[in-house]
């Protein structure tokens, strides 16, 4: 029973009208943190925890594709305290629009936790690394179902992005269920490099030659989506996707705890993965910043963020967290990939509009099959 039980009506309308919620002093208006973030991609119990030690409530909505959190972002008034955009191209085209504000280190003491070297990968999205801060990261590869796609062609390259880039073997595998994240943003970039392009290309030349890949495996695709590929893995109602490392992790993990037959593994292709990192950052009209940095600063505990790389297997940038993350995790090269695999990994700069612009309309062409 709050206090204003034991108050006459009258008296507790007049207080509200003499003090407005402005008026209210910050530590009583921050007792909530809005957060926006990808599907799948934390610990809940870090939410419970966090308002248990700090007071300030949670809530949380999830997003599927880079799509719909510009869209979010760029509508503006979005509400949001807490945005998770990947490093490129959404993180630095919201920093570019004025859309994210300055973190104050000075509120985030647990700044001095995050890997330098990994925050210098980031700085040509963000210099000075002024407006976020590492989540996790992972790299844009293949899940498959190996059994499936070997019963169907014994020599499928299942090491090479032609499993599904080319027609002729995305033809022989279709059968058993093929899923195509629905991002452009994700997908161009692999399909570049996969032709022996620039992954950051945009000319009428390079999207002619992606559409032209991606059109002739469309009928091949049974399912667009993003979140949704993971259970579709899970459950063998899809064979191959192209998804994210982690996420193809956790299918894995899934289809063992339920005990159905079906085997998942990640695949980070031997013609390069593009690795990406999910940024902590504040949107510039975030109604409870202070309750935003509050959060950062909590999930940037090492404890804290080896949980949640324990529940979504997918690294993070705090070394510390080494010693705390499920011994099972260190030794899975899709958690943290050996030097071998990274030298696989590649990474995609700022992009100018009208190269998102050309990008989309061919998104939406491949989409429609025509």
């Amino acid at each position: 029973m709050g206090p204003t039980a034991l108050m006459p009506r009258w008296l507790t309308i007049f207080l509200i009208m003499a003090f407005p919620v402005s008026a209210l002093p910050a530590w009583a208006q921050d007792r909530v943190v809005n957060i926006y973030n990808w599907t799948d991609y934390i610990d809940p119990s870090v939410l419970s925890e966090f308002t248990a030690q700090t007071g300030i409530k949670t809530r949380y909505d999830v997003f599927d594709s880079l799509e719909t959190l510009e869209a979010k972002m760029f509508a503006g008034h979005s509400g949001y305290d807490i945005v998770v955009p990947s490093n490129e191209p959404s993180f630095s085209r919201l920093i570019r629009a004025g859309a994210l504000t300055t973190i104050d280190r000075a509120k985030v003491p647990n700044w001095k936790n995050l890997d330098p070297a990994l925050m210098r990968r980031v700085g040509s999205s963000d210099p000075g690394n002024r407006h976020g801060a590492i989540y996790l990261w992972g790299s844009i590869g293949l899940g498959i179902n190996p059994d499936r796609i070997h019963a169907l062609a014994p020599d499928a390259p299942v090491d090479s992005w032609s499993l599904l880039l080319d027609p002729a073997w995305a033809k022989r595998v279709a059968p058993c269920g093929i899923i195509m994240m629905d991002s452009a943003i994700d997908v161009i970039p692999s399909v570049l490099r996969y032709l022996g392009r620039n992954p950051d290309g945009s000319s009428p030349d390079d999207l002619a030659a992606v559409l032209k890949v991606l059109m002739a495996i469309r009928p091949y695709i049974r399912e667009f989506a993003s979140g949704g590929a993971l259970e579709a893995l899970a459950t063998g109602q899809a064979c191959l996707a192209l998804d994210y490392s982690g996420d193809v992790d956790q299918a894995g993990v899934r289809a063992k705890q339920a005990g159905n037959g079906v085997d998942v593994e990640y695949v980070a292709p031997k013609e390069g993965s593009e690795i990406g990192f999910d940024m902590l950052a504040i949107p510039a009209d975030a109604p409870h910043p202070d309750a935003a940095l509050a959060f950062i600063n909590f999930v940037l505990r090492p404890d804290i963020m080896a949980r949640i790389t324990d529940a979504t297997r997918y690294p993070n940038a705090i070394p510390a967290t080494r010693a705390l993350v499920r011994p099972a995790l260190l030794d899975d090269p899709n958690v943290f990939p050996t030097d071998a695999i990274q030298k696989r990994f590649f990474t995609i700069g700022p992009s100018a509009p009208a190269a998102d612009r050309a990008r989309s309309r061919l998104w939406a062409r491949f989409k429609a099959g025509s």
